[in-house]
């Protein structure tokens, strides 16, 4: 599909009533779920490692459909941000602990907020740079160049800006250097030779450390953030309290219990609530592939 192509699509599905086009996207996420055993696999393989096999087969298949719903959401949310307004935003995300952001501005510090795939993470990355302050999201180059442009466009219509991986440290210390915003995403699969390893739903795995290292050698704060929902319709965008980072003579440790620390909240909140994760990922391919040959 080409870029205008996909414009177009966008303008008949927004002159749609709101309810209409959710129920489209629903649509469409039931037809992903029936249609697409290999993805239906990987969430199921996903949960039973998480969770030890003791999940019911009922309560995966629950959250398997949402799965699917929740990412056909999220592309909703993206469509939705080109035409919402400031306001309409606003009555839309509610804003927890922006304290935790405060304080650490007070100090005269960066921040780095640390996030996952967790809901609708769309409006939530949205609202950051609506309500809290401008921040550089840091995003892996897709495949699809039609659906990338799209798609950032859509994410920095309330002052956020992207930075590809690709050789994004440099650019992210001179963000901090200038007290300015970033955003990292730590749910994502790397490659074994990157990040360090942690217990993440007390498995073992690699998880980026570049959060730690730029928090602990700039004197930035890490902020972890995420957004949840009881209605779908109104959201609420959870901010945390910072996570310190050592700063002892043993810089890989000081930077190894950081991460640590924030699994363990990530891991906390998929635990509590655990339809809202992005399960259709295969989190653990680089550490412990096995489990996708079952």
């Amino acid at each position: 599909m080409g870029y205008k192509s996909l414009l177009i699509l966008e303008k008949i599905l927004m002159a749609l009533p709101k309810s209409a086009r959710k129920n489209f996207f629903v649509f469409l996420a039931f037809i992903g779920y029936i249609s697409s055993k290999k993805y239906r696999n990987i969430v199921k393989q996903n949960l039973d490692y998480a969770f030890d096999n003791s999940m019911s087969e009922a309560e995966i298949k629950t959250i398997t459909k949402y799965s699917f719903k929740n990412l056909l959401f999220n592309f909703m949310h993206l469509m939705e941000l080109r035409h919402m307004t400031k306001k309409e935003l606003a009555d839309k995300v509610t804003v927890v602990n922006k304290e935790a952001v405060d304080r650490v501005h007070k100090e005269g510090r960066a921040v780095i907020y640390v996030t996952s795939h967790y809901c609708a993470w769309e409006l939530g990355g949205a609202s950051v740079g609506a309500f809290i302050e401008p921040t550089a999201a840091v995003y892996k180059k897709m495949k699809n160049s039609v659906y990338e442009e799209w798609l950032l466009d859509a994410r920095s219509r309330f002052g956020n800006s992207n930075l590809e991986k690709t050789n994004v440290l440099k650019p992210l210390i001179r963000l901090i250097k200038n007290g300015k915003a970033s955003g990292i995403l730590i749910d994502t699969n790397i490659n074994k030779r990157e990040g360090v390893l942690v217990n993440f739903m007390g498995k073992p795995i690699r998880q980026t450390a570049t959060p730690a290292y730029l928090a602990r050698k700039f004197n930035a704060a890490i902020i972890p953030v995420t957004i949840r929902t009881d209605d779908e319709e109104h959201y609420t965008l959870m901010l945390f309290d910072e996570i310190k980072v050592p700063k002892t003579e043993n810089e890989e440790d000081d930077i190894q219990k950081a991460t640590q620390l924030q699994a363990d909240w990530l891991t906390s909140i998929i635990t509590k609530e655990p339809k809202f994760w992005f399960w259709l990922h295969r989190r653990w391919k680089s550490d412990n592939p096995q489990i996708y040959k079952k």
